[in-house]
C-alpha cells in the first residue's frame, strides 16, 4: 500500500491517492493528514473532475501509527510533515515537495495538480 500524506487532507494528498488509483494496479493507495479538514476542498474536486477524476466520495481521514505500519511507501507533499513521522517509519518516507494549495487562484490549484499527476506518473516508471 501506498500511503499519501498531507496537512489536512483535503487536497494534495487526495489527488495523489486518485492518480494512483485510477491506473487500477494491485497496489491500492490511501491518504491521510496529520490534522484533517472535515471534508475535501471543492476546488479539490472541481480540478480533479476536469481530468475526469471523480473525488467527491472520497473523505478525509486521521494519519495513524497504524496506517504507517502498512504501509510500503509513505508519501509526503511537503518536508513540514516529516516531524509529525515516528522515526521508526523514516526509511519509507518519499518527500515530493508539493507546494500547498490553500488560499491559491483555482489556476495554480491546476498547475499543482499537474505536479501531482506528473510525481504519481514517475512513481509507475
Amino acid at each position: 500500500m501506498i500511503l499519501f500524506v498531507c496537512q489536512s487532507n483535503s487536497g494534495r494528498s487526495q489527488m495523489a491517492q486518485a492518480f494512483f488509483n485510477h491506473r487500477r494496479q494491485k497496489t491500492k493507495a490511501i491518504s491521510a493528514g496529520i490534522k484533517p479538514d472535515r471534508e475535501i476542498h471543492p476546488w479539490t474536486i472541481k480540478v480533479m473532475k476536469e481530468v475526469g477524476i471523480d473525488v467527491s466520495r472520497q473523505r478525509t481521514r486521521l494519519l495513524t501509527y497504524k496506517l504507517m505500519e502498512k504501509a510500503d511507501k509513505i508519501i509526503i507533499m511537503d518536508s513540514g510533515i516529516r516531524g509529525y513521522l515516528p522515526e521508526k517509519f523514516l526509511s519509507k518516507i518519499m518527500n515530493w515537495h508539493i507546494k500547498q494549495p490553500w488560499g491559491k487562484p483555482i489556476k495554480e490549484v491546476r498547475k499543482i495538480r499537474d505536479s501531482i499527476e506528473k510525481c504519481v506518473n514517475q512513481l509507475f516508471r
